[in-house]
């Protein structure tokens, strides 16, 4: 018996959970939280917990991410307006180039993933997968 639709989700989501190999894993993981305090800056003030919340881990693992990044020149640090006890993440001009470069290879994977698709059925899937991330987005 095939799986089920619910099912696939689950699976596709495991398969590229685990996509990452040695060579990109940490170039993976500052690109997942400089991406992530990109995405969190345009809502609001990106804290640390903010940052958290948005990859959906805990505050000491993200801490970890946010200073590695940091480290790297993708992230910077700094007291938060009005309180100098808590801290806001900002992205640097070359986290925004290396959000920028991720998002290129991004685009090349999928049509890589797609190739011999028609177009109509790349935009149906291209929507589909915004429409899920958008149902399973709880603030939505």
């Amino acid at each position: 018996m095939s799986a089920g639709p619910g099912q696939a989700l689950f699976e596709f989501v495991r398969h590229w959970s685990r996509r990452t190999t040695p060579d990109i894993g940490e170039q993976g993981r500052l690109v997942l939280v400089t991406e992530a305090a990109y995405a969190v800056s345009r809502r609001g003030p990106a804290t640390i917990n903010a940052v958290a919340h948005e990859i959906g881990i805990d505050q000491s693992g993200a801490s970890r991410l946010v200073k590695d990044a940091a480290a790297a020149g993708y992230l910077e640090l700094r007291s938060a307006d009005g309180d100098a006890r808590r801290r806001q993440v900002g992205v640097t001009d070359a986290g925004v180039e290396l959000i920028e470069q991720a998002h290129a290879w991004q685009e090349e994977v999928f049509a890589r993933l797609t190739e011999g698709w028609s177009e109509r059925r790349r935009t149906e899937f291209h929507k589909a997968m915004v429409s899920l991330v958008e149902r399973s987005n709880p603030s939505s």
